[in-house]
Parts: structure tokens; C-alpha cells; sequence
């Protein structure tokens, strides 16, 4: 309770209005805590099935067992596509957490790099930052470490030409190697898209 008016005995009507008051506050306030504390209190697992949900409209089968057409894996490829690299790290982690199958390396090479490409962006949006200028060797050992991890399940695997997106990691890590780590050729203009066939 934002008033008490028990405090205010002698003005009747100032405290009616000051415990009216309160009364808005504290209903508007406890709703707009209410909207918090339910993202606040879901785990990330159940945050990233919301962002799955919404990406991919009503036909979500979290159950699906066609990985091509899984919408956690889908919804990586959307992310992707939309610049949102450090989300699709997230989604198709929740999958990769669940596989016991040679399809663990697989998204785990993905996740890489979704993950390289984070350092990227990072490092295109602010490149004199202290922390993000530092970026480019990190997203070159994971431009390396993704394509080892997703050179074995080509030419295709799921959906994806996983020949041409290793191509795609390779040059990216060659260019920024053969710059002596100084040049970012990420930008939004030119970001990578991801197909599934």
C-alpha cells in the first residue's frame, strides 16, 4: 500500500484522496510487476520455447522428430536470417541439449557459428570498445571450430548445404586471418543468409 490513512485522521478528504491514490499505484504497480516477475521467473528453456512460439506461429510440435522441419531448429535459420545470431545460439541450444545423436556435433557446429558471428556483430557495432575491438580472434576459433564440427555431416544434412556454409566460414576466418585480425567484413548490409532446401 502505497498510503495509509489511518495516518491522516484530521483531513477525511485529503486522505480518501491520498488512499485512492494509492489504490491506482499500487494496482497499476503490481501489474506492471506481475508482466516482470513472469519473465523474470521463467526459466530459459521456457524463455526460448515463448521466442520459439512466436516465431513460428501456432504449429509449434516441440515433439517433432523430423529435425529438418523441428521449429527450434527452424527458428535458428529465422534468427539468423534476422541478424539475431546470439538468439539463434540460444534456440537450437535447447535442442542440442537434448541430442544423444551424432546430431550433437552438428549443432554444436552451428551453434559455433552463430556464435562467431556474434563476435562479429559486436565488433561492427561498437569497434573501438574496449571489449568488443577484441572480438575477431575469438569469432576465428569458432569459425574453425563449426566447421569441423559440421564438415563431416556434408554435402547436405538436414535441410542445409552444410558444404557451402563451411565454404562460407572458411572465407569468412581467411579474411580476417590474411588482415592480420584488423578487418571485420561482417556488416548488416552484407550478413550471411542461411536456406534450408
Amino acid at each position: 500500500m502505497v498510503a495509509c490513512p489511518s495516518l491522516l485522521p484530521e483531513f477525511t478528504g485529503l486522505r480518501q484522496a491520498v488512499f485512492s491514490l494509492g489504490k491506482a499505484v499500487e494496482c497499476w504497480f503490481a501489474h506492471y510487476l506481475s508482466c516482470e516477475q513472469i519473465k523474470l521467473s521463467m526459466s530459459k528453456r521456457e524463455r526460448i520455447s515463448q521466442l520459439v512460439a512466436e516465431l513460428g506461429g501456432d504449429d509449434v510440435d516441440p515433439g517433432q522428430t523430423d529435425v529438418a522441419k523441428h521449429p527450434f531448429y527452424r527458428a535458428f535459420f529465422r534468427c539468423w536470417n534476422e541478424q539475431r545470431y546470439y538468439e539463434a545460439h540460444d534456440v537450437l541450444e535447447q535442442l542440442w541439449l537434448k541430442t544423444d545423436s551424432s546430431d550433437a556435433d552438428f549443432f554444436k557446429g552451428l551453434i559455433q557459428a552463430a556464435g562467431a558471428f556474434v563476435h562479429l556483430q559486436k565488433r561492427f557495432e561498437h569497434p573501438s570498445h574496449t571489449k568488443h575491438s577484441r572480438r575477431l580472434r575469438p569469432a576465428v576459433r569458432l569459425f574453425r571450430l563449426a566447421e569441423r564440427n559440421l564438415s563431416r555431416f556434408g554435402p547436405r544434412h538436414h535441410g542445409l548445404n552444410v558444404t557451402a556454409l563451411c565454404q562460407l566460414l572458411r572465407a569468412f576466418a581467411d579474411r580476417i586471418v590474411a588482415s592480420d585480425y584488423k578487418t571485420n567484413s561482417w556488416s548488416p548490409e552484407t550478413a550471411p543468409k542461411l536456406k534450408l532446401l
